[in-house]
């Protein structure tokens, strides 16, 4: 087996995220320990207890989503007595948000400097658009190029929507300004989608509407100390592996306005060799993804214990 981490993005929190690994692993607990120092903010409280209306801000949502992951990762780096994330994921990736906890995981980003890069990036997204003026929707049923066909005259700045996330066969996100957004799904069902869904979110994520919050990026990302990494990292932006350190910023800038190419991503993953795709953090929503991409991968989620102990018997059994 060839294992290859993978690290979730927004819409994967919930409360008591990370909490079984927090009470069960001393090395999840030295995780929200630097975190609540680099955040100076009781983040743990948030995770666990809520409310929900709390941890559903992206400036909340995304700090915690990282947290999550980097607790479950540092765990089973632990318990393997690995010194390098290489020796298990010689490559990773992550989804949106999730390219940041990659990046951190092998090595590239401090996860002080990973957890304040987020928060700040969640309330950049979220200072972007004012709220009711932009919004994003799942398109379910459709493939990507009768998606891409229905998006002809939204093209403009005053009324954009574009692919947001290529997530998967039959599910992809558009994103943009709420009356094209609407249009688009109105389209979308009159074209045979199954569904097209409004999500949640109170930004048009992943689209030129993010501008301004790619701009903030630029500035904090270039005042960051990026190290050289262990692991190759698969970018969003082009579904390829980042050639160097220097490539992390120009990629993380871009990703804000650009498309998750996480459908190419995972298929390029199995290409290069890997066989389990081991998902680190809160939820399972990348673990579904992957197996409607590639059917014939293995994929597993680590958000507990019980997770940890089953990857550990399959990495013994490798």
């Amino acid at each position: 087996m060839t294992f290859t981490f993978a690290f979730p993005g927004q819409g994967s929190q919930a409360i008591n995220m990370g909490r079984d690994l927090y009470d069960n692993f001393k090395a999840a607990r030295l995780v929200m320990d630097e975190v609540e120092d680099a955040l100076q903010e009781k983040l743990s409280h948030t995770m666990f207890e809520g409310p929900n209306d709390t941890l559903m801000l992206t400036e909340n949502t995304q700090p915690a989503l990282l947290t999550a992951s980097m607790m479950a990762f540092r765990v089973i780096m632990d318990e393997t007595k690995s010194t390098s994330a290489a020796a298990i994921s010689p490559m990773m990736a992550g989804h949106s948000l999730g390219e940041y906890s990659a990046l951190c995981a092998a090595g590239y980003l401090s996860l002080t400097d990973a957890v304040r890069l987020v928060r700040l990036r969640g309330k950049a997204m979220q200072e972007a658009v004012p709220v009711g003026v932009g919004a994003m929707a799942a398109i379910l049923g459709l493939d990507l190029s009768v998606v891409e066909s229905l998006l002809d005259g939204f093209d403009k700045p005053d009324n954009f929507c574009g692919v947001a996330n290529d997530n998967s066969p039959g599910q992809v996100v558009v994103s943009g300004h709420k009356d094209a957004v609407d249009e688009v799904i109105k389209r979308a069902l009159e074209a045979g989608a199954k569904r097209g869904l409004l999500l949640p979110v109170s930004a048009p994520f992943h689209s030129p509407l993010m501008e301004p919050a790619a701009r903030v990026m630029e500035d904090a990302l270039g005042k960051t100390t990026i190290h050289d990494g262990t692991s190759q990292i698969i970018a969003n932006i082009t579904a390829m592996p980042l050639v160097g350190s220097e490539f992390v910023v120009p990629s993380l800038v871009q990703q804000i306005t650009g498309r998750v190419r996480w459908c190419e991503s995972v298929t390029h993953m199995k290409q290069l060799g890997t066989t389990t795709f081991v998902e680190l953090g809160s939820g399972k929503v990348l673990a579904g993804l992957i197996k409607r991409i590639e059917p014939d991968v293995a994929a597993i989620s680590v958000q507990n214990a019980a997770d940890v102990g089953v990857f550990l018997t399959m990495l013994g059994a490798k």
